[in-house]
């Protein structure tokens, strides 16, 4: 199974040993937990999805609570990957699935463009905040669902410094490694995403690697760019995460969006008022008719 990761050809590549180790479980809610957050499934439009655990936990509620899903059903996926898993559930080509490439901003507008549905939002506890709070920013008309959590795993028999990097995907694995170990004497971190990356840095632990960016789109493309610096001598700069959250810059965007379409639609409605006081006024120089009849007489 191994063999078919993208990890292993970097393994191969550079002759290094990487070894997996779930920090982290998620576990399903029960149908009583479900049915305690009073959300009717078939109330809503157009579903969610961000990862396949939702997926997956989704359709197994349904199954257990006897929902049958309509095939009108439309479903919003971050990323083509988490699209064509939902063929393990139902006929893809006779659904409404649309997808983006995984950018926060890009599956915002195209949620937007669906404005008009009622959404509901499948997630999982805990969860990262920027979709939730950009739909309610946006006034869009949703619910979320919570249809799993995330445990941590007892990893107390790692031997941690045995390892080089620790490459981690979310804010529940950081806290679970600092849980476990404390936050000194690790070894060095890779982090994937924004909010992994700011947990780790708001406790103390220094982050030498991170994806995505706009350089590096993958963990495994900065992990190549890491060890290709480290066999060069040449010493990375520490990451940072930018202040400015990229849900905030979305928003600001669109409050930019409807500022200029409100200065257009004052400007055109302007012209129009100024279009008419001109007529007006024309009307108002004419010769009245009795007065031109008069003089042609």
């Amino acid at each position: 199974m191994f063999e078919k990761s993208p990890f292993y050809e970097i393994a191969t590549k550079y002759g290094i040993n990487i070894s997996f180790r779930p920090f982290i479980k998620v576990e399903g809610v029960s149908l009583k937990d479900f049915r305690s957050q009073r959300v009717e499934i078939l109330d809503h439009s157009t579903v969610i999805f961000t990862s396949r655990t939702t997926v997956d936990h989704f359709f197994r509620i349904c199954e257990e609570a006897r929902i049958m899903v309509p095939e009108t059903m439309r479903y919003l996926c971050n990323t083509e990957a988490v699209a064509l898993y939902l063929q393990k559930y139902i006929v893809y080509r006779k659904r409404k699935i649309a997808f983006v490439n995984g950018s926060f901003s890009d599956f915002m507008a195209l949620i937007l463009k669906y404005k008009h549905e009622r959404f509901l939002l499948v997630l999982s506890e805990p969860h990262k905040p920027e979709i939730p709070a950009t739909m309610e920013k946006l006034k869009l008309n949703f619910d979320r669902l919570i249809l799993s959590r995330t445990a941590s795993n007892d990893v107390s028999d790692l031997k941690i410094k045995d390892y080089d990097l620790l490459v981690f995907y979310s804010p529940s694995e950081i806290a679970t490694l600092t849980a476990t170990f404390g936050m000194e004497n690790l070894p060095l971190l890779g982090t994937f995403g924004d909010s992994t990356t700011r947990s780790a840095l708001d406790a103390g632990i220094p982050v030498a690697v991170m994806a995505p960016t706009p350089e590096v789109p993958s963990m495994t493309r900065a992990l190549c760019l890491y060890i290709d610096n480290v066999h060069a001598g040449r010493v990375a700069e520490p990451v940072t995460v930018a202040e400015i959250r990229e849900y905030e810059e979305f928003i600001k965007s669109q409050e930019a969006k409807s500022t200029r379409k409100y200065h257009t639609r004052e400007a055109v409605n302007g012209a129009a008022a100024g279009s008419a006081a001109k007529k007006t006024a024309s009307k108002g120089m004419a010769a009245p008719p009795s007065a031109t009849r008069a003089k042609g007489a």
